[in-house]
């Protein structure tokens, strides 16, 4: 055998395929959620489907790629096939003390504790991340980025210190459009120059964990039509992260500001706010392959007008004030039989609909302010 083939085998050698796959049943009393939840027995609509795969031609270069289908909601167009991130990542440096690299390509983006993994449920405390940072109906904002990531570790006596920043373009889908009340404006809406970074200190092999994340996301909506001007969206937001590990329980908080401007809105509701979102959230392991959880998590779209009576006022009605928040108390169970096997179940009671999606409630004034959930959930990986 030639070094040559025996070199081509060697990489083989460090070819990996991975994917996943989770189907849901979501039940509500009061509005719906990923499709039809409060009608009949729930709503189906929620499947994450994805493979991702990962070479390494050389000891410092790593291909890797993931393709993800997932339908949330609507009427299953939005569950064709998409490149969740790919790109090339290159480690300059690597020794005892530090790692320094770069990833080239479509990258995920480092946004509190779980956006890099977000869609794999093995990865999830529950099958729902809190909605109040981890958005479902404007995730492709947040998810990934398209340009150029840099990072570092540097290993110390007693704890690890991880650093990350990105600048590309983030993702601006339909989610966003729909949530921007745009999607039957004839026009476009394209993501422009965007930044994020996140510094993250493990102490203690992971005991204390502490992380803050910053990011700038823009986009424009250039209108077709005389009667609507354009649109310039920015959105800063900044999360800091806390969690405490011990062997049969954690607990996990998050606190985020997340600064919104809009340009070309003749409107102080909407122009320029801060919103502000935090949970708190203990898991306990139990029997080797059981976890429940409990966790607070709360939304404030507008910390200026917390109740929403203030737009309500303005709206004439037409944006109900409950709208502007919401308050969730949730309580959760996994079961992992097998390491590719996991059953999932949860609870909502939810005062507010704050985080609601837009394409499954197009009138506001239809939903109501409280309401309950359950959710259910098989997952498999192989």
């Amino acid at each position: 055998m030639s070094a040559q083939a025996r070199s081509d085998e060697g990489v083989m050698d460090t070819l990996q395929v991975h994917g996943f796959m989770s189907q849901a049943l979501v039940i509500t009393d009061e509005n719906n959620f990923f499709g039809p939840s409060s009608e009949g027995g729930g709503s189906y609509k929620f499947t994450e489907i994805g493979a991702n795969a990962s070479l390494r031609p050389h000891e410092d270069v790593l291909l890797a790629a993931q393709v993800l289908s997932r339908r949330a909601g609507g009427d299953g167009s939005d569950a064709s096939p998409k490149l969740d991130y790919g790109l090339i990542d290159y480690q300059m440096l690597s020794n005892q003390k530090r790692t320094f690299g770069i990833q080239v390509g479509r990258f995920k983006n480092p946004f509190g504790f779980y956006n890099q993994t977000r869609d794999v449920a093995f990865t999830r405390p529950s099958i729902l991340l809190p909605q109040s940072i981890y958005f479902d109906r404007t995730r492709s904002l947040g998810l990934a980025g398209d340009g150029v990531s840099l990072y570092h570790e540097e290993r110390l006596s007693n704890g690890v210190i991880r650093t990350q920043v990105g600048f590309g373009q983030a993702q601006a889908g339909d989610d966003l459009r729909r949530t921007l009340r745009l999607d039957n404006v004839p026009g476009s809406l394209d993501p422009k120059q965007s930044a994020i970074g996140q510094v993250r200190y493990e102490h203690d092999g992971g005991r204390i964990v502490a992380a803050l994340s910053a990011a700038q996301a823009k986009a424009k909506f250039d209108s077709n039509t005389p009667l609507q001007s354009d649109i310039t969206f920015r959105f800063r937001p900044v999360i800091l992260s806390l969690q405490y590990n011990e062997e049969l329980w954690s607990l996990t908080g998050e606190f985020a500001l997340r600064p919104t401007e809009l340009g070309g809105i003749d409107n102080p509701w909407v122009n320029d706010i801060t919103g502000e979102s935090w949970y708190l959230q203990y898991t306990r392991r139990f029997l080797d392959d059981w976890q429940w959880l409990i966790r607070y998590d709360s939304l404030t779209s507008n910390r200026d007008d917390r109740s929403g009576k203030q737009i309500e006022e303005f709206t004439n009605g037409m944006v109900p004030s409950y709208s502007q928040f919401a308050d969730d108390i949730t309580l959760g169970l996994q079961w992992t039989p097998h390491p590719r096997v996991m059953l999932a179940g949860e609870y909502h009671h939810v005062d507010g609909t704050g985080w609601l999606p837009v394409e499954d409630n197009p009138d506001p004034s239809e939903t109501r302010r409280r309401w309950n959930m359950f959710l259910f959930q098989l997952s498999l990986r192989f």
